[in-house]
């Protein structure tokens, strides 16, 4: 079964390598908590809010071994009007026997208060 995977963060500034540390962390907590390996892994998007325009962050992906195959596409999100900003959102779709309700969606920093009801049902 199919599963998208969500996690969201923030960074302080529109600086790459924050921008791509940042990534990093996301990306570690998404795959440590659902288990996940690359080869599962059908396709990742990453977006960014209009302030964030320093790098791309898929580039954090490629600092892990044995994921230089997985398809990852960086987009700019919706410009919604006072949204949370500085924010990279990360939808990863994963192959998993986990049910729904399994799946462990991550949310860091600011970011958390996109999701405070997972946030409390991962932990």
């Amino acid at each position: 079964m199919i599963r998208g995977i969500r996690g969201a963060t923030t960074v302080t500034a529109n600086d790459e390598t924050e921008m791509i540390d940042a990534t990093e962390k996301l990306l570690q907590e998404m795959i440590r908590e659902n288990q996940i390996q690359p080869d599962d892994v059908c396709s990742i998007f990453i977006s960014l809010t209009e302030d964030l325009t320093a790098a791309f962050p898929a580039k954090a992906l490629r600092r892990f071994d044995g994921w230089n195959y997985v398809p990852v596409m960086c987009m700019k999100e919706v410009p919604v009007p006072e949204s949370l900003e500085k924010c990279i959102r990360v939808m990863m779709h994963v192959n998993t026997k986990l049910n729904q309700s399994e799946v462990k969606h991550i949310y860091l920093e600011q970011a958390i208060s996109l999701r405070p009801d997972l946030q409390k049902q991962n932990h």
